[in-house]
């Protein structure tokens, strides 16, 4: 379901005043599955307090700090270093895609620009990423699908029920499927199928997320494509063996 090369040369550009660094380390380990981040940037203002807890983080993950003064009170200040950055780094050529890791609407013409200009584009966020910034994306990742991932943290028994249900509540998959999932897995498996109405498992997958770049098994609680295919029931599943070891092509067909 990959759509980007192992081999590609990422740039990571972090805004640093819209994620949390509780979770950088899952960040960079998702990106690290569409490529190698070459570059690794963080933008904040980092005189302020609230940026003190990031100091570790930084030197654990190798991320440059970038310091960018706020002018104005209340208008996020590391918005135009980011931008200004990421087009740098394009005409430098060092790289073949980048990663902004934000959930800024203000990035949405800076990723249409990068993917008018060959770069492969993934984005990171919140679910409250506004929609024209994850549909600017080539695939846009939920922050909150990494937060599953993550191993949970202990909680002290002196907090009691309500903090239980606070790490209950991060761990539960954003939605479970649906009628309008389903549809759209079943239009899009017509579409790709051959004559006999197969369509292979591995296209359909690239397929979805460029119709939907947001597109992620686990925000329906699946770890991969195929529990998800299953559990709707609706599909016929044929593993053919392509003759190379245990290695087996997977094709689905609705029934």
């Amino acid at each position: 379901m990959d759509t980007f090369r192992k081999e590609l040369r990422l740039a990571v550009l972090i805004d640093a005043d819209n994620v949390s660094y509780s979770h950088i380390k899952e960040m960079l380990e998702e990106i690290a599955k569409s490529g190698t981040p070459t570059i690794k940037r963080i933008y904040a203002d980092w005189t302020k307090p609230n940026a003190n807890g990031w100091k570790t983080v930084l030197l654990e993950n190798a991320i440059t700090p970038i310091q960018q003064y706020s002018y104005t009170t209340g208008k996020n200040s590391s918005d135009s270093a980011l931008i200004i950055d990421a087009m740098d780094i394009l005409y430098s050529e060092k790289v073949e895609g980048f990663c902004i890791v934000s959930s800024d609407s203000d990035f949405t013409r800076l990723a249409m620009r990068l993917r008018e200009a060959g770069m492969k584009v993934i984005g990171i966020g919140e679910k409250k990423t506004p929609t024209p910034f994850i549909t600017a994306c080539d695939k846009f990742i939920y922050v909150e699908i990494l937060k599953q991932d993550a191993p949970a943290p202990p909680v002290k028994a002196t907090r009691g029920k309500a903090a239980a249900a606070v790490v209950k509540e991060e761990a539960a998959p954003l939605k479970g499927p649906d009628d309008k999932l389903t549809r759209l897995l079943t239009k899009s498996a017509a579409d790709l199928a051959d004559d006999s109405g197969w369509t292979f498992l591995g296209d359909l997958g690239n397929f979805i997320v460029k119709k939907r770049t947001d597109f992620d098994p686990r925000n329906y609680g699946f770890p991969k494509l195929l529990p998800l295919i299953k559990s709707t029931e609706r599909f016929e599943i044929d593993e053919r063996e392509t003759g190379k070891g245990n290695t087996r092509h997977i094709y689905i067909r609705v029934k």
